[in-house]
C-alpha cells in the first residue's frame, strides 16, 4: 500500500509542498492540514474514540470523536465526512464547521478544521484504527483530563470548545 501523502502547509494555510506522512510526523516544522469532527448525541454528551494500541499517536487513549488527514486538494468538509465514514462508519448529514486553531507538539505541527455533528449512533466504526467509542458527560471529561486517560490533542481539542462557546 502506497505510503499517505500530506500537504505541507504555511502559517496562512496555503500549500507550499508534499511530502510522505513519515516525513511529516516526527517533525514540528512541516504544518499539515488535519479535519477533527466532535460529535454530540441529543443530550448534549460528547463521543470520543478509545485509539487502538497500534497508533502511533496517543495509543489507547481516549480522543476526539473522529480525526484525520486532509488529503492533497481534498476540500476539508469533503475530508471531515470521509474521515467520519472511515473511522464511525457513518455519514453525517448536519457538519457544522466551529472554529480552526493550530496544534503543535514535539512530534507534529496541524492546522485543525473543527466541525461540529449530531448523531446518536449506532457507530459500525474501525476496529483496526478504534478500541472502543462512548459518549462522555462534560462533568466526566473534565475530571478524566490530566489523568491520563485523555489523548493530549484531544485535551487541547476541549479546551478549545470550550472557549469558543465562551466567546
Amino acid at each position: 500500500m502506497p505510503e499517505e501523502m500530506l500537504e505541507i502547509i504555511n502559517a496562512e494555510g496555503n500549500t507550499i509542498g508534499i511530502r510522505p506522512r513519515s516525513e511529516i510526523h516526527g517533525n514540528p516544522s512541516l504544518m499539515h492540514k488535519v479535519v477533527h469532527v466532535l460529535v454530540f448525541n441529543n443530550e448534549g454528551e460528547l463521543l470520543l474514540q478509545k485509539r487502538s494500541m497500534n497508533k502511533d499517536v496517543a495509543p489507547g487513549m481516549w480522543d476526539t470523536s473522529v480525526g484525520g488527514h486532509v488529503a492533497p486538494g481534498e476540500d476539508i468538509i469533503d475530508a471531515a465526512k470521509r474521515e467520519m465514514n472511515e473511522e464511525l462508519g457513518v455519514l453525517p448529514n448536519n457538519l457544522q464547521q466551529i472554529y480552526s486553531f493550530i496544534y503543535k507538539n514535539d512530534y507534529e505541527l496541524e492546522l485543525v478544521f473543527t466541525y461540529k455533528a449530531i448523531h446518536n449512533g449506532p457507530f459500525p466504526f474501525d476496529r483496526e484504527e478504534i478500541d472502543d467509542v462512548k459518549f462522555w458527560s462534560f462533568d466526566e471529561i473534565k475530571k478524566a483530563i490530566g489523568t491520563g486517560l485523555l489523548s493530549n490533542n484531544f485535551e487541547t481539542e476541549f479546551g478549545e470548545y470550550l472557549r469558543s462557546k465562551s466567546g
